[in-house]
């Protein structure tokens, strides 16, 4: 849509280009699309874990750091090259707050994410998961929005429309289903670890060594779910990143609508967080380990184990990839992490039920696992129903403002 003193008279006419009219007559397709796209996030997320299962006679340690050198330091600068031409101009320009807010929620979504082995260890793989993964949604779902109510800014939900509208009840409602459905799951986990005497594995099917211990594993999972939230947070810190982007290609692409691949110049400062984070407690599991001999022991499968690795990394950061371009139709409102968290939830357990994760437990538990993915099935429902109506108010909006323009 354009708006111009076609006449110098000082009034204003208004057009709107076929992209416009498009999304105005049918803002369910934004909806749908973002909603694809952040399935195949999630399923890349849900699944990125499956190649490390081929690696022989490595640490965690090892896999997981070759790994994340792909997921954090080569494959998104590959990607921003690939998409935003000029990437690197776009960063070097920016404001080092932003830089630096960006670069400093990886670190601490990078804390967050190795603490999560602790709170599991001390909960049990289930009730710890479970605690995690339902606080990381809800903060990186309704943070930013109640910051927005505090710090007004152009484009943004707040909390507070959330709650005072159709559509925001629709998503919150969605959320707290999702929720419901995490705790199901969780408690189809503790019926599944009763039954079967194996021992226990996180999601990512890694057997995990329990203690339990109530306080501290409540304390742990608690600063887990929280700081697991940041990378949104970085994500908002880093938006006039992906603003310039978005601009530029716009400009280019004249009535094309929002840019897909805006977030990709994002991930190149955030994910350098995450990487020194992870970097350096792997060096540290490594000397401790004495296991940095694992990157040269020929009695392993080198090319193999790094070969997998490497998929395993590509994967684990196509889930951004598609997150972004889910984003693009969507908004980055708390509908995309909602939609983001739970499809990754929901991946990990239909993948838990194709690799016969679930064989040898009883059928009330099959029904309580079955229920608790329903639930979530359902939370994505909403959430995308939620957004239909965000996207139909939104235009509703539009239309009514360039009618009343019109008339000028």
């Amino acid at each position: 849509m354009t708006a111009h003193d076609g006449s110098g008279n000082g009034f204003l006419s208004f057009t709107l280009d076929k992209t416009d009219c498009f999304q105005l007559e049918f803002p369910f397709m934004n909806v749908i699309l973002g909603v694809i796209f952040h399935f195949l996030g999630g399923f890349a997320s849900g699944s990125f874990y499956i190649p490390y299962k081929k690696v022989k006679g490595w640490s965690w340690e090892s896999y997981w750091i070759v790994g994340g050198l792909f997921s954090w330091l080569i494959v998104p600068p590959i990607a921003a090259w690939l998409t935003i031409p000029g990437f690197t101009e776009m960063i070097s320009g920016a404001a080092g707050s932003t830089l630096g807010y960006t670069f400093l929620f990886g670190v601490l979504w990078g804390i967050g994410g190795l603490t999560y082995g602790l709170g599991v260890r001390y909960l049990g793989v289930s009730l710890g998961s479970s605690i995690i993964l339902g606080l990381c949604m809800v903060f990186g779902a309704l943070i930013p929005a109640i910051y927005y109510d505090f710090f007004p800014t152009a484009g943004k939900d707040t909390f507070s429309e959330m709650i005072g509208s159709q559509w925001g009840l629709t998503i919150m409602a969605g959320l707290l289903l999702c929720v419901v459905g995490i705790v199901i799951s969780g408690k189809a986990g503790m019926m599944k670890e009763k039954q079967i005497c194996a021992a226990p594995v996180d999601p990512h099917g890694t057997e995990v060594k329990t203690e339990y211990k109530f306080a501290l594993g409540m304390f742990v999972s608690i600063v887990s779910g929280v700081l697991s939230a940041c990378f949104n947070f970085g994500l908002e810190a880093g938006q006039s990143l992906a603003t310039v982007a978005n601009d530029a290609w716009k400009a280019a692409n004249p009535g094309e609508g929002e840019f897909l691949y805006r977030n990709n110049v994002i991930y190149v400062v955030l994910l350098w967080g995450g990487l020194t984070t992870n970097f350096i407690w792997c060096m540290v599991l490594n000397a401790r380990n004495k296991s940095f001999g694992d990157y040269t022991n020929k009695k392993t499968p080198l090319a193999r184990n790094y070969l997998f690795s490497a998929i395993a990394g590509t994967a684990w950061f196509l889930q951004f990839f598609f997150y972004g371009m889910g984003e693009s139709k969507l908004g980055n409102g708390p509908s995309s992490w909602i939609l983001h968290m739970a499809f990754i939830i929901l991946v990990a357990n239909m993948w838990g039920l194709v690799l016969k994760e679930w064989k040898g437990v009883s059928k009330q538990t099959k029904t309580v696992i079955a229920v608790g993915i329903a639930t979530i099935i359902l939370s994505v429902l909403l959430v995308g129903r939620g957004n239909s109506l965000h996207e139909k108010s939104k235009n509703e909006k539009e239309i009514s403002y360039v009618s009343s323009n019109s008339k000028l």
